[in-house]
């Protein structure tokens, strides 16, 4: 299986359009920014899944030529896979809207609901190119197809995590609309663990990752009450669905334990310090053998 970092930043970006904090000052001033979290998955190297579809998917898809189109009006792209409902994670579906053929999205049914209802992606897409949408259950293991039901050798196992529900989802109950995913290359056995939020290290994050080669988890915020070093007012890390990393009780401290054999912390908010190389917090993340990740990065599992 071959995994690549589309996007390594949580919503908005680094920079952020409206943020003046020193981490977007200085992606600003570097031109070395971060686009809103997404991977993409392949375990033939020409058939690709999308894990969650963010806000700058064009840009994304049009910086690795892997996936760029093999002729007029096609696409590498066979499939999607979301883990939840959030706008930074499924807004990218719209930019697809030109395909020749539905496409194919997998997810859980609490997801599907708010995407064909108050968030209505599914219905707009399917004034356009339309999809397919497929159902991904907590129960047993989904293998991957594209649109014509050909196998794209991933099996595919979710699992439902600590998360609340988007903003925007009036009435919804906590806990219902995210999930973990686990893929596994059906041929080579290569197991990815992917968790770009959660919670709580629990049990169900432990199994997910447990033995896993690649977990790339949430590494959204440092500390509980980051955010609101820029906005006063701001939610804690909990509040919005996220187990800081850092503190004794952070994920730092608990994803050793997992058994992954590689960890790699992605969604990073532009206000996290592991952002700047020179932190104290980047070095402790740097001496637990854990890596920040970044844009177009890649792993053969």
């Amino acid at each position: 299986m071959r995994v690549v970092i589309l996007g390594s930043a949580a919503g908005g970006g680094v920079p952020q359009w409206n943020c003046g904090c020193p981490h977007c000052w200085s992606a600003r001033a570097s031109g070395l920014g971060r686009t809103q979290s997404s991977l993409a998955v392949t375990a033939d190297g020409e058939r690709w899944v999308l894990l969650n579809a963010s806000p700058d998917l064009r840009q994304q898809l049009a910086t690795r030529p892997g996936l760029w189109p093999r002729g007029a009006r096609t696409t590498s792209v066979c499939a999607v896979v979301l883990t939840d409902a959030e706008i930074d994670h499924t807004l990218g579906l719209l930019l697809m809207r030109e395909a020749m053929n539905p496409l194919p999205v997998y997810a859980p049914e609490g997801v599907a609901a708010l995407l064909g209802d108050e968030w209505p992606l599914f219905r707009v897409m399917a004034r356009y190119s339309g999809v397919e949408a497929r159902p991904l259950t907590g129960v047993g293991t989904t293998p991957l197809r594209d649109l014509e039901g050909r196998d794209l050798g991933l099996l595919c196992t979710a699992q439902p995590i600590a998360h609340r529900p988007p903003r925007y989802a009036t009435g919804a109950t906590p806990g219902a609309f995210g999930v973990g995913l686990r893929l596994e290359d059906a041929r080579t056995g290569g197991v990815l663990a992917y968790i770009p939020a959660a919670g709580a290290v629990d049990a169900t994050v432990r199994s997910l990752a447990e033995g896993a080669d690649l977990l790339c988890f949430d590494g959204t915020f440092w500390s509980e009450e980051e955010l609101r070093a820029a906005v006063p007012d701001a939610p804690t890390a909990h509040a919005m669905g996220h187990l800081p990393i850092g503190g004794p009780d952070g994920s730092l401290a608990q994803l050793g334990g997992l058994g992954a054999k590689r960890t790699v912390f992605v969604h990073i908010n532009n206000t996290n310090p592991i952002l700047d190389r020179a932190s104290r917090p980047r070095a402790e993340v740097d001496r637990a053998g854990i890596t920040v990740a970044e844009d177009g990065m890649e792993f053969e599992l």
